[in-house]
């Protein structure tokens, strides 16, 4: 017996009936060995960590764009409070942790730079539409390691398109990383926006504090509480503290998602996008060869979307200046 095989063992003998075990995955597009120490599962989230489009996010935009100072959230550190969160409820509801982080570290792979104006603008722009969800999930089927894709298992792709909206993920482990991505990005953009001088703290609904708490941590508390005690052979969140968590999201979209003073620089997010994507669908050949094969199998539009979507909120801002913005001729 090999350490995966030891782990898997473990699996069987501690977490709960309703887990996902490792050894039951449904597979991968492509067959594979099985790796002597780690698991499916395990190996997935190594696969993800190690992928170019994982560190494109640290320099994506969250919610402020291209804020000034450290301490302000990017598409990485929201990415980890999600996984942090999602392993917390995971482990005390003995569910299969590795899955959990696995598709926690892939769910945002696929947004744009400048966070939900991007996805905005190139939902405009593209004739299929946009969806960072649907997107993340080509990053890891198609876009990654030139087109081969990291061959995920089944089970971590589906946590991954359905992270949003619309249907549910198939796993208990798909199902609490919808949740702590919610937990997550409506406590650290309150966090946020009050650094920001965008929000009173003073001013979050009474009601909604009173339930949930009137801090970051407590509220993230209440919330995991809530969903320990509700969740028996299926992962529920408490009524209360769900009507709570919606009014306040509801809050923070009624004010902060729409600040003017916090949101300013938007109205040029769709004006950079929009050149870069008609400049880029009349030059493909100033995309890369693999994106250029892209433009030949699947059209110019699919490869377009792919390229720009992909950048960091400096690489786009910095392309556009190069494309766009005159230089100064310097006479020797």
């Amino acid at each position: 017996m090999d350490v995966r095989q030891r782990t898997e063992e473990i699996e069987r003998l501690t977490l709960a009936s309703w887990a996902t075990f490792s050894d039951a995955s449904r597979g991968r597009v492509r067959p594979e060995e099985q790796d002597p120490i780690r698991p499916v599962f395990q190996r997935d989230r190594d696969r993800i960590i190690h992928c170019k489009a994982f560190r494109r996010l640290k320099q994506k935009t969250q919610v402020f764009l291209s804020p000034e100072g450290d301490l302000y959230r990017t598409r990485l550190t929201h990415t980890l409070e999600v996984a942090q969160i999602a392993r917390t409820i995971a482990r005390a509801l003995r569910l299969n942790e590795d899955l959990t982080e696995a598709i926690s570290l892939a769910h945002d792979l696929g947004h744009t730079p400048f966070g939900h104006a991007g996805e905005s603008a190139l939902d405009k722009l593209c004739p299929e539409g946009f969806r960072h969800y649907m997107q993340s999930l080509r990053v890891v089927d198609k876009l990654e390691k030139d087109g081969r894709g990291l061959n995920l298992t089944w089970e971590v792709r589906n946590g991954i398109v359905t992270h949003t909206k619309g249907t549910w993920a198939a796993t208990p482990e798909g199902r609490i990383v919808r949740m702590a991505d919610q937990i997550a990005f409506v406590n650290h953009d309150i966090e946020d926006a009050v650094r920001a001088g965008v929000l009173d703290p003073a001013t979050l609904p009474r009601e909604c504090t009173a339930v949930l708490g009137e801090t970051k941590s407590q509220r993230i508390t209440t919330m995991i509480n809530s969903i320990l005690r509700s969740s028996e052979g299926d992962v529920q969140v408490g009524a209360e503290e769900n009507e709570a968590f919606l009014a306040l999201k509801d809050f923070m979209y009624r004010t902060v998602y729409v600040d003017r003073s916090a949101k300013k620089e938007e109205q040029k997010v769709e004006k950079v996008l929009t050149e870069l994507y008609e400049y880029y669908l009349a030059h493909i050949e100033q995309m890369s060869n693999f994106y250029l094969q892209l433009a030949y199998q699947e059209g110019r539009d699919r490869a377009v979307t792919d390229y720009i979507s992909g950048m960091s909120d400096e690489f786009a801002i910095r392309t556009f200046e190069d494309v766009f913005v005159p230089r100064k001729w310097h006479v020797l």
